[in-house]
């Protein structure tokens, strides 16, 4: 931002010693994600994605990514971001049985549209994807192509899921605090210098005021935390998510995708329409009985294992939850038992 014609990335005085911490921590995100420049200033993962698409595309510029009806982040959705930044969105075709992109379709999309940037990552991301088709119409074209990587940024962490960078991606955005266990925020990284260059002029004044120091210290400490346990964490929350897919296949519980394995990711997803014609329950309802008994998924039967994998859950942990929760969706009350399973958890992967 210009200030009385000086460019300054921090305005304020007397934060000479949070400002060592910032680029403490900024040193340790280009370490573990393997990347020329990053960020910890954003907010969220939202105002990340916001933070990428004004330094990849400008006004009347288009982009194209996954839409919400296959799993896609709402705020790529055409009336949201993109229309609030002044920008076109148009969708990526998508195999919904095999829950990606359709490579082939999307490459002849990319080169048919000729979008300013490609956006891949979605709030359903249970398989990697197949980064280097899409790079290569990407460059066909000049577009930049990002990943928002919100929900497997700590599996990346541990060098899980698929690397980004190596296969060809120019930005990765994320949130902080869901896979990757670290306070609630965002971060931005890219090997490209220009892009990042028009992220710093698009960060202060514009998308942010000022940093909050006291959540950039508390990520540079999971930085830390994920360098020295971030693998073995990442590993575990594989393993654990396809071991509490199978088990809820094997209870009789519908979940998603059993073609393709169930999941390659930290997520599990349940069958919404199986749900309903099966069981009778629309998801919603099944997410409210599953509360009542102390176990969490969302209202659209996405589950996570990511924070009882920090908790310490192993395979055995993972296979007893599988029965609470098809027990519960039975009409059976698992509080106690619920309960019990937590407290012989404890937090681990942390100093």
């Amino acid at each position: 931002m210009d200030l009385h014609g000086v460019f300054v990335e921090n305005a304020y005085r007397g934060t000479k010693y949070v400002d060592e911490v910032e680029s403490y921590g900024e040193d340790l995100a280009k370490e573990i994600f393997e990347c020329g420049f990053s960020s910890l200033k954003p907010l969220s993962g939202h105002v990340s994605s916001m933070l990428m698409l004004l330094s990849c595309c400008r006004k009347g510029e288009t982009i194209l990514t996954v839409s919400p009806e296959d799993g896609g982040y709402d705020g790529y959705a055409s009336e949201n971001v993109p229309q609030m930044l002044d920008m076109k969105c148009e969708y990526l075709p998508f195999d919904g049985a095999a829950a990606n992109i359709d490579y082939g379709m999307a490459a002849d999309k990319i080169r048919d549209v000729s979008p300013s940037i490609v956006v891949v990552g979605t709030s359903f991301l249970l398989f990697p994807y197949d980064l280097r088709r899409l790079r290569d119409a990407c460059s066909d074209v000049g577009a930049s192509l990002g990943y928002d990587a919100s929900h497997v940024l700590g599996l990346i962490a541990g060098g899980e899921f698929q690397s980004p960078f190596e296969d060809g991606v120019d930005v990765v955005i994320g949130s902080t605090h869901k896979s990757f266990f670290g306070p609630q925020g965002g971060i931005f990284l890219t090997n490209d210098e220009g892009i990042f260059e028009e992220a710093k002029k698009n960060i202060t004044w514009r998308v942010l005021d000022n940093a909050h120091w006291n959540r950039i210290a508390a990520l540079a400490l999971a930085l830390e935390e994920m360098k020295k346990f971030g693998k073995e964490y990442a590993q575990k929350c594989v393993r654990n998510a396809s071991v509490l897919a199978k088990q809820l296949h094997e209870h009789g519980v519908p979940v998603r995708y059993e073609s393709e394995g169930f999941t390659r990711s930290s997520q599990v997803l349940l069958d919404s329409s199986r749900i309903e014609e099966e069981l009778g329950t629309r998801i919603n309802d099944l997410a409210i009985r599953l509360e009542e008994s102390n176990i969490i998924i969302d209202a659209v039967g996405r589950m996570g294992v990511n924070e009882i994998t920090r908790l310490g859950a192993d395979e055995a942990h993972v296979a007893d939850l599988a029965s609470l929760i098809s027990r519960c969706i039975s009409g059976e009350n698992v509080l106690a038992e619920a309960k019990k399973l937590r407290e012989g958890l404890s937090i681990q992967y942390c100093f």
